[in-house]
């Protein structure tokens, strides 16, 4: 990935649910209620098999190119809880505003997202969100201070480990 972007540079909003094969439909709907709110602002979202975004404007699924050149270019990115699309969104410089999968809301098999994100927001490496209440207050916050969404992108050798762990407990979650 590039350097980081200023942040007159980036615009708009970018979700990104993932390929699982459970739906994120939850996620869909809080953007979509912030979007029509929010017409100013553009808002992309990457919906997998949940169901499309009536306001926002999406596609399915993204090639990782074109995937990688939409954080490049958005103000701020919104995700889902994989430690991999976290790191990746980090590596571009952005601090991820993450909501976790639901495993009781039928979003995944189990609670690992919801464990992971906790742990790293704990640690400041990302912004989390519970409510779309949170979520609505979040991207306010990160498009109108365009400073709060960016990192810089050097890492810390503890950033890198838990970055590094926790992609692996996903593809061991992934492989049982």
């Amino acid at each position: 990935m590039s350097a980081v972007s200023e942040s007159s540079d980036r615009h708009g909003v970018l979700a990104i649910v993932g390929t699982d094969h459970h739906p994120f439909d939850r996620l869909v709907s809080w953007l979509d209620e912030w979007a029509q709110g929010h017409p100013e602002h553009r808002c992309f979202v990457q919906f997998g098999t949940s169901r499309p975004p009536q306001i926002c404007s999406g596609t399915a699924y993204l090639g990782h190119s074109e995937l990688q050149s939409r954080i490049q270019q958005a103000a701020a990115v919104v995700t889902h809880g994989g430690p991999g699309t976290i790191m990746e969104v980090r590596a571009a410089g952005l601090l991820p505003l993450v909501i976790p999968r639901n495993p009781s809301l039928g979003e995944h098999v189990d609670a690992h997202q919801q464990r992971f994100t906790k742990i790293i927001a704990g640690h400041g490496l990302v912004r989390a969100a519970a409510s779309a209440t949170e979520l609505k207050s979040e991207l306010e916050q990160m498009l109108s201070h365009p400073q709060v969404a960016l990192t810089g992108t050097s890492r810390s050798a503890t950033e890198e480990a838990a970055l590094n762990f926790g992609s692996l407990v996903e593809r061991l979650i992934r492989a049982s």
